[in-house]
């Protein structure tokens, strides 16, 4: 496995917003938290296999152009959150890194099939028995 570069300064986007939940007097007046979008689909910093990797995954922050939008308010102030989200990111881009181990296709073994049909046999005599009964 191969370690992730570091992504240059020049594909990421960070936008301030203000933040939503509790935060007193400063929460209307200043933009602590951090909007941070990478564009995974148009990034030259990616190999082709890691880029491939992060857009199959089903990630709710992935938009459909192949932008990663991470979102991050969850400290008070500017600089952490903004620390925050890129570690966010770091931790999204390293798992593209991981290769995924090959499935390795495994059957039941007899043993296993004869008591799988042992306990449809006993299910069935089980509900045969139900069936002569009048519950009135």
């Amino acid at each position: 496995m191969s370690t992730p570069p570091a992504i240059p300064e020049s594909e990421l986007v960070e936008r301030f917003v203000r933040a939503s939940g509790p935060g007193g007097q400063n929460v209307n007046k200043v933009s602590t938290a951090v909007e941070l979008r990478f564009d995974i689909a148009g990034s030259p910093s990616l190999p082709d296999a890691v880029r491939a990797r992060l857009l199959a995954r089903r990630d709710r922050r992935v938009t459909d152009a192949g932008v990663l939008v991470i979102s991050a308010q969850r400290f008070r102030t500017q600089e952490r959150n903004r620390e925050d989200a890129r570690e966010r990111l770091a931790a999204f881009v390293a798992t593209g890194y991981e290769v995924p181990k090959p499935r390795v296709a495994t059957r039941p073994t007899r043993g296993a099939k004869e008591r799988r049909l042992g306990a449809k046999r006993e299910r069935s005599t089980i509900k045969r028995g139900r069936a002569g009964r009048d519950w009135e």
